[in-house]
């Protein structure tokens, strides 16, 4: 896939100015929706909403993926497992590979538009209450690690485009080393090579992250400025709460 992945687009755009927050719950919000009522409305209204978020977030059509021919095949491959079954089953089919797509248009959108640095943050005020949820355990009182598991997350959401450029690099430099006797042995199990060297790559690019969260103070410095919904978040939230009056009431109607 040739994309911008999990990384953000600069663009200055309503959308951009939104909390990092108010952006997740909208894509935890039409998912949940879809989840429960998987129709053919309410997909409609959801790709619409997606649509409409691209349009104000002002991104360029370049930023959107395109997918290998392979990837499309194993699609079409898998209607044609469904066909025999039936037309429902087609249908059904389909309306999983459109949710799927939506859930990836939703966190796409939320990459493209997002600083990944405001993600931990809001991340950890996003769970806040569950830092009153906890457990006693040898009489030692034990609490649900929120601040642990936002920086996990932000950690993660970061090093994943630094790795798949990795891989880049790493499959490049493999075809322009010499194919000699060796070489065509290695070339019956490329996997092994590429995967040896990206956890060796991994490894390093690990140890200099944590020198470099050290160095700024540890990972509490990750969730130190949380932000806060303003006044564009709230105009946000309204759009979110007047998709989902407008889903049902179709749903109800049809």
């Amino acid at each position: 896939m040739s994309s911008v992945v999990l990384r953000e687009v600069p663009v200055d755009s309503p959308v951009h100015r939104l909390w990092a927050g108010t952006k997740m719950i909208g894509a935890f919000a039409v998912s949940v929706l879809l989840m429960f009522v998987p129709s053919w409305p309410l997909i409609a209204i959801a790709v619409a909403f997606l649509v409409l978020v691209w349009v104000l977030a002002k991104l360029p059509l370049g930023t959107l993926p395109r997918f290998p021919w392979w990837f499309w095949a194993g699609i079409a491959l898998g209607a044609l497992i469904n066909a025999p079954v039936g037309m429902t089953a087609v249908l059904s089919y389909t309306k999983v590979v459109i949710f799927g797509f939506i859930l990836l248009g939703a966190s796409f959108l939320i990459a493209w538009t997002t600083p990944m640095g405001e993600v931990a943050p809001a991340l950890a005020k996003l769970a806040a209450p569950l830092r009153r949820v906890g457990w006693t355990r040898h009489g030692v009182r034990h609490r649900i690690p929120v601040d642990e598991w936002a920086v996990v997350i932000a950690l993660t959401l970061r090093g994943l485009p630094l790795l798949l450029e990795e891989m880049r690099i790493l499959r490049a430099a493999r075809r322009l080393r010499p194919r000699d006797s060796v070489m065509k042995m290695a070339e019956q199990n490329p996997l092994v090579d590429i995967l040896t060297a990206a956890m060796a790559v991994s490894s390093r690019r690990a140890g200099e992250l944590g020198e470099a969260i050290t160095t700024r103070g540890g990972t509490g410095e990750l969730t130190a400025r949380p932000g806060a919904p303003g006044r564009a978040d709230v105009v946000a939230f309204a759009i979110i709460a007047a998709v989902y009056v407008l889903g049902f009431g179709i749903d109800l109607l049809i």
